[in-house]
């Protein structure tokens, strides 16, 4: 074991271990109807920590848990804290005394951790100012996707919400013009101006944009894709946007020198 990263603990008495001796989580998933003494406690714990508990179904814990000896409980460990979307924001408004446009990437319950991890690498190498993921539903902080960044995570902000919807409604109110990617968009990518601030919304693997995600984009854009693939893994999509985002701000910085 020695040397091995591990992204999830199993069983009471690792997760009850773990969180006495201060271990960070992204969070700790019970199996509803679990129910004794030894589980409130870890509940209590864990809230007092604010690591988030959550109720799910036995099936998702055997998944998450990659095996059924679980005791009904599994304990997802973090690689780093998350952030909050004050401190995203806070890093764009600096950014902004520099000449910069707030960048902001949206991940509307990304899953993989491996493209969570490829997609903050890539909106770090774009400049952006941080990434925004739902509490539920999605991929967390955790090792695998510390490795998937390539060192990303421990440079870039990531901002964990309860409510994605809502904070798309505090992203418009302070400025941002947020642009949605799906195959269905109703324009291509390079037909939208990105040299505002703005807040790139990308759907989850497989589904794409959640309908109340989509309503609050004020744009929805397509790739152009050639053949019978009509949609790319949602990394590689991420990538192409935001250089296309890298671009148009480049080509006007370079006017305004003229």
């Amino acid at each position: 074991m020695s040397g091995e990263i591990v992204d999830r603990l199993t069983g009471i008495h690792a997760v009850r271990e773990a969180l006495e001796a201060g271990r960070a989580f992204d969070r700790i998933v019970i199996a509803r109807g679990r129910q004794d003494t030894r589980v409130e406690e870890i509940v209590q714990m864990a809230r007092a920590r604010n690591v988030s508990v959550r109720f799910e179904d036995r099936s998702q814990i055997d998944r998450l848990a990659d095996t059924k000896e679980h005791q009904g409980i599994v304990g997802l460990v973090a690689a780093r804290a998350a952030g909050s979307i004050e401190e995203i924001l806070e890093a764009a408004n600096a950014g902004a005394d520099r000449g910069e446009k707030g960048l902001i990437v949206l991940l509307d319950g990304v899953e993989d951790p491996h493209n969570l991890g490829a997609i903050v690498r890539t909106s770090l190498a774009a400049g952006a100012h941080g990434v925004v993921i739902p509490e539920r539903r999605a991929a967390g902080l955790t090792d695998t996707v510390a490795r998937a960044s390539a060192g990303a995570l421990s440079h870039l902000p990531v901002a964990k919400v309860t409510n994605l919807a809502r904070t798309m409604e505090e992203l418009k109110e302070a400025g941002y013009w947020l642009v949605g990617l799906d195959e269905e968009g109703d324009r291509e990518y390079t037909e939208v101006d990105f040299t505002s601030p703005m807040g790139i919304v990308m759907g989850g693997e497989g589904r794409g944009l959640h309908e109340l995600t989509r309503k609050r984009c004020d744009f929805v854009v397509r790739l152009p894709t050639v053949g019978p693939v009509k949609s790319l893994n949602v990394s590689v999509a991420a990538g192409v946007v935001l250089f296309e985002v890298v671009r148009q701000r480049k080509g006007r910085s370079s006017e305004a020198k003229k």
